[in-house]
């Protein structure tokens, strides 16, 4: 495609225009960056790489995508993850809680939120001082579309960087799912249009509501990193896969528990992947003394919806989590 002069704003003090998205497995972030990265390249003829950071290849573990800009005559050196952006993607506003992704940000950065929420409440959430916070449900879009939301936040990212093409962006996106997946594309790029469209954008003063953000980005804000963890890499305290929120994988959906017509027999037990049921000793279902399903503690539930496809008694149906009630998820059950 033809490629126009790129005009970049608010570039870093090395002329570059850094992008950081905040994710977990199974959410598309890395395939965000790649799709990004083209788009500028190769559509728009400006200067770029991407990069992503990850452990283990797995959906619920952390991601993080990077992206780095520059004019077309300025060659990029620097190869390090980004660690003061000048736009921050947070694909679920659950990572709030356990991932700093307000490390690194600015005044001057734009920070765009996967969430139902407005901006005023957002600013709440992440208790900024200032700056530019865009809301735009991309969880929603994904879902009536039948696609996922990283397409939906790309469409925001565009629209919002200020410089990026959206049809290099939707020319990108139509070579990567092309070849394979044909018949995504058009669904996608209607994704990608919502999402650049239907983001809402507001802009904050400093008006002493909460403290300025540290905006460190690099070691400095880490607790423990390269420069200060145990010989050998090894994780001193036990137990802490207790404190993982994987709520933030779920695309949407979640099972949910009929106890009526539970039969207690363990096997939608056997098919979760990250011991979401908990159980107890009692009597069961059948009149026997053994294990009874208490509940499903959502805290570990990814949504992958095997526990409903494994279940012969009725008792686990799919259903979309912004309609359940409030209460069925803290109990973890409801008896119909």
């Amino acid at each position: 495609m033809e490629t126009k002069v790129v005009e970049m704003k608010n570039v870093n003090e090395f002329g570059f225009y850094e992008i950081r998205m905040e994710s977990i497995g199974g959410q598309g972030a890395n395939l965000a960056g790649k799709v990004l990265g083209e788009a500028g390249v190769l559509n728009m003829g400006i200067n770029g790489l991407n990069f992503s950071s990850y452990g283990s290849e797995k959906r619920g573990a952390p991601v993080k995508a990077f992206v780095r800009f520059a004019p077309a005559g300025k060659e990029i050196y620097v190869n390090s993850p980004v660690e003061r952006p000048q736009l921050s993607a947070i694909f679920h506003e659950q990572l709030i809680k356990t991932v700093p992704v307000m490390a690194g940000v600015t005044p001057e950065t734009v920070i765009i939120v996967n969430t139902a929420r407005t901006p005023d409440e957002m600013r709440d959430v992440l208790k900024m001082n200032s700056g530019k916070i865009v809301c735009i449900d991309a969880l929603k879009i994904a879902m009536e579309e039948g696609t996922r939301v990283n397409t939906a936040l790309l469409g925001t990212i565009a629209k919002f960087s200020g410089f990026i093409d959206p049809e290099a962006v939707k020319a990108s996106i139509s070579h990567n799912l092309g070849k394979k997946y044909a018949k995504l594309v058009p669904p996608n790029l209607k994704t990608f249009d919502r999402g650049y469209n239907e983001g809402v954008l507001k802009e904050f003063a400093d008006d002493g509501k909460y403290p300025p953000v540290d905006a460190c980005g690099g070691v400095a804000c880490q607790k423990i990193g390269y420069l200060n963890q145990p010989i050998g890499g090894v994780i001193p305290v036990a137990g802490t896969s207790i404190q993982k929120d994987l709520s933030p994988s779920r695309e949407g959906w979640i099972p949910v528990l009929n106890k009526t017509n539970c039969k207690d027999c363990g096997e939608c037990d056997i098919t979760c992947p990250d011991m979401t049921f908990e159980w107890t000793d009692g009597t069961n279902a059948l009149g026997k003394e053994g294990r009874v399903l208490v509940r499903i503690n959502y805290q570990y539930c990814k949504g992958c919806l095997r526990c409903v496809q494994m279940c012969k008694f009725d008792a686990l149906h799919a259903h979309k989590e912004a309609e359940v009630d409030e209460e069925i998820l803290k109990k973890g059950f409801t008896r119909v």
